[in-house]
């Protein structure tokens, strides 16, 4: 119960309430509405882990990596800093970069993309970790924890699985649900002893579950209805294998009751059986697992205290168990004690249970909710129960930006993409080669998390962890196999698990959950960092990187920055662009010398900068244009400070001129301004020192392309400036604009 069980697939950001796309994955029903009421728990990864859903409270993680709550807010669990419960999502204060969710009753966990654990909400029972009873309403690290690769939380109990199969475990243990042989509270994560090899985990209300490499099944904790599998009823301190059971792939535990699928698709059930919740047409408890009829083909299952939820590979959602607010979606209320599928629902990909309500995200990034709605829980502002799913509302407004050689991409909070510019050899990804003055959607792309762009190829990350290209593949900067140039996006070969991506002139770079880097593309000056110059058109690992949290990529040189704030380059280094103080091309990586605390890297043609975590900016590389803003045009092959700049967040580095946005909302240009690519009103020449790009406020992110710059302000809105030729500035201005100018992004 409370709980959430994630498969670790892929180390990717996620969505949520108010994140999905406006088409959604079932026609919209009819719905009986009636005064709603309470709800609960969950799982989830994949797409499952980024929806958790407990009692009175759901969680969830969005494209970027911020995650939004709603519901009860008695303890904190909404982590926003208030007590206020909230009927639509709010957000998550403090927190980036999450990969996963998990709810207990009234605590939240969630997983960065750098292993580490955070938490929030209720702590009485030492359920957040960090060593006293002290609730919190907003995220806290949880301390002595690290590569953690999923995370799973009980009534009071919080579990967390390392990426050495070994499970951690913390707060109540009055039950034995920590599984560490004693009944002691535990307010710091402690081992669950003699567990290995597991590959996933759940928490239940009072008992806990993990699947092992092998295809077995271990728990532990209360077993008052056979919960625990083991044929008796007999409370557990330490973990036993669930009898007869093999060649499982996944788990979730519920209150009283344990469900499974298994390798060929079949789910199994044991512990309680109370409104049906075993589904297999009885009432009969079992003390070891039973296979649920009528299933097959199954992928992902969620246990609420009441009710059970199947995914198939077809896209549908079955249920079973009660049913008193329409919690199985079958557009009745009356108990199921086998399973009936949710109605006018298809594509969906993940599920979560609560006590009176479900979740269910669909292939387009769409969710869908279900059930009663006490306190908000199913986020779509509405205070009554639904028998049939309906689906979230969407919100709009554009996430990021990249720009091209003469193109431009953006990329929704919805997970579509829109482009508009240069579409020569198909870069815009519509399936024609037309130049676009205004922005057109990427067709077939949805659930995307990241996009960037090279000379003539884009490449998009979904929140799977695949990658996406379209484009110029002359190289095989596509990664697909061969040299074909594409006009609608085709998937890169054989990468999984991709957390941030970079694209080059002619080649690509993607960064694995585990920290390593994999490079395709042209590699003429060993930019791939395999130590060759062989030209790659399928992704190869660049050697000797690990830790690794963002890649960029310029014309023929890369960056990698490592989690301890250093940066490594490879490539071309005949302007000293790799920064370690010659200017001999490399075809593997060395580090960038004297720098360290970097929180962000960017490659130009020639040039890379580099945000320190105080806000300062660092460059180095060719300065023939004065791009490197140190008030002169004198190359540099190791790092000097960009001056006069403070309190910036992030960097763009174009062909010969250099963007940054500041914590203020404000944009700073500098370098090459013979496109009017700064921005700014004097047009004399180049500047050699930061000038603020006027017209702009409210600023999140910026992107520079060869001779245009672009932003993206916090109200979703997008704003560019400099050459128009080809229309990539998105609104069809005169050849030239000298100031910025609003997208036509709708």
């Amino acid at each position: 119960m409370y709980s959430s069980t994630w498969r670790w697939t892929s180390r990717v950001l996620g969505v949520w309430l108010g994140v999905w796309l406006a088409a959604g994955c079932g026609q919209s029903p009819g719905v009986t509405e009636e005064q709603g009421s309470r709800s609960a728990p969950v799982r989830a990864w994949s797409a499952q882990a980024r929806l958790a859903t407990s009692t009175d409270h759901s969680l969830a993680v969005r494209p970027d990596g911020t995650v939004w709550a709603s519901g009860y807010n008695i303890s904190g669990q909404l982590g926003d800093g208030t007590t206020t419960t909230r009927y639509t999502p709010v957000q998550v204060t403090g927190l980036s970069g999450a990969v996963a969710v998990a709810a207990g009753a009234n605590h939240s966990l969630a997983v960065r993309y750098d292993g580490t654990v955070w938490a929030w909400g209720e702590n009485a029972q030492g359920e957040l970790g960090y060593g006293a009873p002290n609730w919190q309403s907003q995220p806290m690290q949880v301390p002595g924890l690290s590569s953690i690769v999923a995370i799973a939380a009980g009534r009071s109990h919080s579990l967390a699985l390392r990426s050495d199969g070994t499970v951690w475990v913390w707060g109540s243990n009055a039950y034995g649900q920590l599984g560490d042989g004693t009944t002691t509270t535990r307010y710091t994560p402690v081992q669950v002893p003699g567990l290995s090899g597991v590959v996933a985990i759940s928490g239940g209300r009072y008992h806990s579950l993990a699947v092992r490499s092998n295809g077995t099944v271990w728990a532990w904790g209360s077993n008052s209805d056979g919960q625990l599998g083991d044929g008796t009823t007999t409370q557990r301190l330490a973990p036993v294998q669930v009898q007869g059971l093999s060649g499982a792939t996944d788990v979730s535990a519920g209150s009283y009751h344990s469900l499974a699928v298994r390798s060929d698709g079949t789910v199994w059930a044991w512990g309680s059986n109370s409104w049906g919740l075993l589904g297999d047409g009885t009432g009969l408890k079992r003390l070891t697992p039973v296979q649920v009829p009528g299933q097959s083909g199954v992928i992902a299952v969620s246990a609420s205290p009441n009710h059970s939820l199947a995914v198939h590979s077809d896209g549908t959602v079955w249920a079973w168990g009660d049913n008193m607010y329409g919690e199985l979606g079958d557009g009745t209320r009356y108990t199921r004690t086998t399973p009936v599928q949710v109605l006018e629902l298809s594509g969906a990909q993940a599920v979560a249970a609560g006590m009176y309500h479900s979740l269910a995200v669909c292939a387009d990034g769409s969710l869908w909710a279900w059930g009663g709605n006490g306190g908000g829980v199913r986020g779509d502002g509405s205070r009554s129960y639904r028998s049939s799913p309906l689906q979230v509302p969407a919100l709009s407004g554009v996430k990021t930006v990249a720009a091209g050689n003469e193109y431009s991409l953006a990329m929704r909070s919805d997970g579509s993409l829109a482009a508009w510019g240069n579409n020569s050899w198909g870069q815009l990804g519509d399936g024609t080669q037309i130049n676009r003055s205004a922005p057109v959607q990427v067709p077939g792309m949805s659930g995307a998390v990241a996009s960037a762009t090279g000379s003539s190829h884009s490449l998009a990350m979904r929140y799977d962890g695949t990658v996406w290209a379209w484009g110029y593949n002359s190289d095989g900067a596509l990664g697909d196999g061969t040299q074909l140039n594409r006009s609608a996006p085709v998937q890169v070969t054989g990468l999984s698990g991709i957390v941030a991506i970079a694209a080059g002139s002619f080649h690509s770079l993607a960064v694995r959950f585990d920290g390593t880097v994999w490079a395709w593309g042209d590699n003429a000056y060993g930019q791939l960092g395999d130590g060759t110059n062989t030209r790659r058109s399928t992704p190869v690992q660049v050697p000797g990187l690990s830790d690794v949290v963002a890649v960029s990529a310029g014309y023929y040189h890369s960056l990698a920055l490592r989690s301890d704030g250093t940066v490594w380059a490879w490539g071309d280094n005949s302007s000293g662009q790799l920064g370690n103080g010659t200017t001999t091309s490399r075809s593997t990586p060395a580090q960038v010398s004297g720098l360290s605390g970097v929180s962000s890297v960017a490659a130009g043609a020639n040039h890379s900068l580099a945000v320190r975590s105080g806000g300062t900016v660092w460059a180095w590389g060719s300065n023939a244009y004065a791009q490197l803003g140190d008030g002169t045009t004198t190359r540099r092959s190791t790092p000097v400070q960009v001056q006069a700049l403070s309190g910036i967040v992030s960097v763009a580095a174009g062909s010969t001129h250099s963007l940054a946005a500041h914590s203020d909302g404000t944009a700073w240009a500098w370098g090459a301004n013979n496109e009017r690519q700064l921005g700014t009103t004097d047009v004399s020449g180049n500047y050699s020192t930061p000038a603020r790009v006027p017209g702009l406020s409210g600023v999140a992110t910026v992107a520079a392309g060869v001779n245009h710059s672009m932003a993206r302000s916090s109200d979703g809105t997008v704003w560019s400036w400099g050459s128009t030729s080809l229309g990539q500035l998105g609104n069809a201005p005169p050849a030239i604009a000298t100031s910025p100018v609003r997208s036509l992004l709708y």
